[in-house]
């Protein structure tokens, strides 16, 4: 049955929501402050998240996900994770749908009781690691190595900017095993207790409570029985996740706007200036149109999109561009929520502020926005 405002939620969907908003509330937003501080989420919170259907969102049950391919009920998630105001948590709990998903489709079923299973149960903790020192989005020139001998690959090289490098216990890692170029990439599971591994921990402008890092490979020794798919064919098990990731980063900017929109709102109402409410001024409803106009626009694209990709298509271009105008618009609304704050929203413990600093790390991850827009330009033929 689906309930009155939308066609594409339910009751289950809306049973989820309230599931989720509890959590949040009771095991989220209390402590937001102090794992800012320490620069990490509690292993714990990986199991909390697991008993209540988080984490197995869209996966398979035989590895201890729900079965459900509904592509909404992530977006629900975003939202509800969104209200602590915290990119960081979002990312440090979810960073398994960008590492597992190639496990999961490509990988064989020792594999995935292995590296998927723990990880949906909030045992372990798994990371993707691509980009590398030389290059952020040129996957096609990955110069990490993986050269077989006996049973075992050994890998050298080196992966930045990887979310969860420092806590991660599997890292799905691209690595050259062929000739120049995407046909000779290779997807190794390299697992934490691997000798030659090497971590450093960056410091980062925002998602404070998200450890990333860079990671170091020195004859690493990884056995071929972790290489997911054929040899060579690495790109095809990382290409075919991008759809999702796209939709994971629009749907987190659409949160985190509503949540600027939120807060902003809030406030106007609540704060009195000159004798009257912020908000009988005319420039701050305005902004605050402005701010909800971006919203509702990102959203129904965004559960267009997402219902198109649920039924099979590949709608490339459509999400490429719908990622830059999110973030781009998300950059915007979080710029307005902290003017509309004034002094209020500049200071540390407040959402906004917290959230106006997370905002580039949207525009940049996940593919540039730069390549997204000329990835939809050859998509649509120009």
């Amino acid at each position: 049955m689906h309930t009155p405002d939308s066609p594409f939620y339910t009751e289950d969907h809306q049973a989820f929501r309230d599931q989720l908003r509890r959590f949040v509330e009771k095991d989220i937003s209390p402590f937001i402050e102090e794992w800012e501080a320490a620069g990490r989420v509690p292993r714990e919170l990986h199991e909390k998240a697991a008993n209540i259907g988080l984490l197995g969102l869209g996966y398979p049950q035989e590895q201890g996900g729900n079965g459900i391919d509904d592509p909404f009920f992530s977006i629900i998630a975003a939202e509800e994770l969104a209200r602590a105001g915290s990119g960081g948590l979002c990312i440090a709990l979810l960073t398994h749908n960008i590492a597992t998903p190639p496990i999961v489709h490509a990988g064989t079923d020792e594999q995935k009781a292995k590296f998927v299973a723990p990880v949906l149960a909030g045992e372990k903790i798994t990371a993707l690691a691509i980009t590398e020192p030389e290059g952020g989005s040129d996957v096609a020139n990955i110069r990490t190595t993986a050269k077989r001998d006996g049973d075992s690959y050994i890998v050298n090289g080196a992966k930045t900017f990887i979310t969860s490098g420092m806590r991660a216990d599997f890292i799905t890692t691209a690595v050259r095993t062929g000739e120049p170029g995407l046909g000779g990439l290779s997807l190794l599971v390299i697992e934490a207790d691997t000798l030659g591994l090497d971590r450093t921990s960056l410091n980062k402008m925002g998602w404070q409570c998200s450890d990333t890092a860079t990671l170091y490979f020195d004859n690493c020794r990884v056995p071929i029985a972790n290489r997911v798919g054929p040899e060579n064919a690495g790109f095809l098990a990382i290409m075919r996740n991008f759809n999702h990731e796209r939709l994971m980063l629009i749907s987190t900017a659409y949160a985190f706007a509503q949540v600027c929109y939120d807060e902003a709102l809030a406030y106007a109402r609540e704060r009195i200036t000159f004798g009257r409410a912020l908000i009988k001024n005319q420039v701050i409803r305005h902004k605050l149109v402005e701010m909800k106009m971006k919203i509702d626009a990102i959203k129904a694209q965004l559960e267009i999109l997402s219902w198109r990709v649920w039924q099979g298509e590949a709608p490339i271009a459509e999400l490429c561009m719908l990622k830059a105008f999110s973030t781009r618009s998300l950059e915007h609304i979080a710029g307005e929520a902290v003017q509309i704050l004034g002094g209020a929203g500049y200071i540390r413990g407040a959402k906004v502020e917290r959230i106006f600093r997370e905002t580039k790390v949207l525009s940049i991850g996940g593919g540039a926005n730069e390549v997204m827009i000329d990835l939809a330009s050859r998509q649509m033929g120009y």
